[in-house]
């Protein structure tokens, strides 16, 4: 496979794009005119760097309103072409790019398209070069990659091909059958690209939200399949316009599309390298470490405490507690020279690792290395257990152990205190808050790495805006991620990323059998939740017909509730530490969402207890 981008699809200055591209792995790229235009250099510059970093340009686009013109437009048509073709010699590229004509001037026909390509193509056959026609999804007469390819069949001329795209053929719902008649050689460029599903014309919904396949809803996958059936044996090229895509770094997004290539089809795929025909299976979380310092590790124990965990063990050698109850661990790391204070001098207190029980380490970690997640390693002390890790949202650590593998027994001291019974049985999900602009890039790691699922995208209604929530999970729900992220500023959601200085972990969820008794023995010992009104309680009971004893005791502990089918819901949470992170207790009764309904009523109760936050002046 060749692997290709253009240079649109990222952000910053055409050399500054090349070196990014060409570092992520790409071996070719399609230069986007514009992009040339603004580049102050040559084209033997360009051609020099390309050469230099190891890039083919594999094609010039886009050509505009270039078929079915009259005259004289039809003559300047092709006195532009010529003078593309000279460009073109300059760069070392052999295709152009044509796109299907938008002037309103146009005349419709498919033999008069076809005369003209054909005519192009002699004039590209006595120069060595060949000419590629896509046909836009809002063109003027050519708008189907059907018609386009008719044309080309016309013209028949060896320097003419067509060039399919995914989002022009999927977003206006084309089938995708027809393409398995095209000849493969006839075919001189593949473009990619996704989008998710947005009730929008096609021109502003290519222009602005178009992503890399994987991170949308278009079946690129068929797609695919369809373009594997010719024969196709070209570049595989991502066009991505994206507003976003542009404003972020442009390492990361060049990455993000690198994999999003390295993903292609579904999986086990064998024609992918080892490392890429499986994604991991994650069994279990065996551990959530905070990092903070002396001074909050106290008030976080004492928080622990309430919730019903105990201390179970200390590290040999570094100022880190052990905290457990059911299948939880929780650490609480305030030692100086680690990798934990480094995440608290830059965050302040919060989640600066997750272990993550993997079937495989070993293979893990060899596709991690693959799709270029960083790793992270960090020293040892004598006869400690060495934990392969990766970097993960916000910079923090996602460690990886084999089920059974845990360093309980040689990196801690056990620690001898009171058997209490537990309260709470597994982490039931984790909540990460970060910016809009990164979650599709995070959802795409956690897909690319995990053996997980995502589930539809939906919204939830903050006092001062709306946050969009992504639920990545599991087969079996034993690692359940919920990712959220907002363009309001004042959001719950924003404020955290603002307070914590990036992203991270904002809450964590607990799972109980019996919430009631879980609860009503935390608050016995000494732990506190938020307060819900009394209005959503007579909310509840005008919508479900809820026994009047348990609505009663929800009202008294602050627990809310909602019902799925035949599932029911309880959750609870307690109030934020240091105005960072809470957490939620749950119980599931054959429930599978995340109380979704109730997100707004909890957020409104937060905003009214979190620290008053000046507007900014404008």
């Amino acid at each position: 496979m060749i692997r290709s981008i253009a240079t649109v699809s990222i952000g910053g200055a055409l050399d500054q794009k090349l070196k990014t591209i060409a570092a992520a792995g790409f071996d070719a790229v399609e230069i986007f005119e514009n992009d040339f235009t603004c580049f102050d250099g040559s084209p033997r510059d360009v051609a020099r760097m390309c050469g230099d970093l190891g890039l083919k340009i594999c094609a010039l686009q886009p050509f505009r309103d270039f078929e079915g013109m009259p005259e004289p437009q039809r003559k300047q048509a092709f006195r532009r072409a010529e003078k593309k073709f000279d460009l073109m010699e300059e760069l070392g590229t052999d295709l152009l790019l044509v796109c299907s004509n938008v002037s309103p001037v146009s005349m419709g026909g498919i033999d008069r398209a076809a005369e003209d390509f054909h005519e192009l193509g002699e004039r590209a056959k006595a120069r060595g070069l060949r000419v590629g026609f896509e046909a836009l999804a809002w063109g003027s007469h050519v708008n189907d990659y059907r018609d386009a390819w008719e044309i080309v069949r016309r013209a028949d001329h060896p320097s003419i091909g067509v060039i399919l795209d995914s989002f022009h053929t999927l977003a206006p719902g084309f089938p995708v059958a027809a393409i398995e008649s095209i000849p493969g050689d006839r075919i001189f460029l593949v473009q990619l690209a996704d989008a998710p599903q947005l009730d929008l014309d096609v021109l502003s919904w290519s222009r602005h939200y178009r992503s890399f396949p994987g991170q949308g809803n278009l079946p690129v996958a068929d797609f695919m399949r369809a373009i594997d059936a010719t024969g196709y044996k070209g570049p595989l090229s991502l066009e991505v316009f994206n507003d976003q895509f542009r404003a972020q770094s442009t390492k990361e997004v060049a990455i993000d599309g690198m994999r999003s290539l390295m993903l292609l089809g579904n999986e086990p795929n064998e024609q992918a390298a080892p490392a890429l025909r499986t994604r991991s299976n994650v069994s279990g979380v065996a551990f959530v470490e905070f990092g903070v310092d002396p001074a909050h590790a106290a008030g976080l124990a004492h928080l622990f405490q309430g919730l019903g965990f105990t201390l179970t063990g200390r590290h040999r050698s570094k100022a880190v507690e052990r905290w457990s109850q059911g299948s939880i661990n929780l650490l609480i790391n305030c030692s100086e020279n680690s990798f934990a204070r480094s995440h608290y001098l830059t965050h302040g207190s919060g989640v600066c690792a997750i272990g993550l029980e993997v079937d495989d380490v070993a293979t893990m970690m060899s596709r991690a290395e693959a799709l270029q997640a960083a790793a992270f390693r960090q020293p040892v002390g004598v006869g400690e257990m060495t934990i392969p890790a990766i970097r993960g949202v916000g910079g923090s650590l996602l460690y990886l152990l084999e089920p059974g593998s845990s360093n309980w027994d040689v990196d801690f001291v056990p620690v001898l205190g009171e058997n209490r019974r537990g309260l709470l049985s597994q982490i039931d999900h984790i909540s990460q808050s970060m910016q809009f602009a990164e979650m599709l890039s995070w959802e795409q790691f956690y897909a690319a790495l995990f053996d997980v699922r995502r589930s539809p995208q939906f919204e939830v209604a903050d006092p001062l805006g709306l946050v969009k929530s992504q639920v990545l999970q599991n087969q079996d729900g034993s690692l359940r991620l919920v990712l959220n992220a907002s363009t309001a500023l004042q959001t719950m959601s924003s404020r955290f990323l603002s307070e914590f200085f990036g992203a991270g972990v904002q809450h964590i969820a607990f799972g109980s059998d019996d919430i009631f008794a879980s609860v009503s023995a935390m608050r016995a010992a000494g732990a506190t939740f938020l307060s819900i009104p009394q209005n959503y309680y007579d909310d509840l009971d005008s919508r479900y017909e809820l026994d009047p004893d348990l609505l009663a005791a929800m009202k008294q502990h602050g627990i809310l509730y909602d019902r799925d089918g035949e599932g029911e819901f309880f959750q609870v949470y307690t109030h934020a530490f240091e105005e960072r992170f809470f957490f939620e207790i749950v119980e599931r009764r054959g429930y599978k969402g995340f109380g979704a309904p109730n997100a707004s009523v909890r957020l409104a109760a937060q905003t009214r207890e979190a620290r008053p936050r000046t507007m900014p002046r404008t």
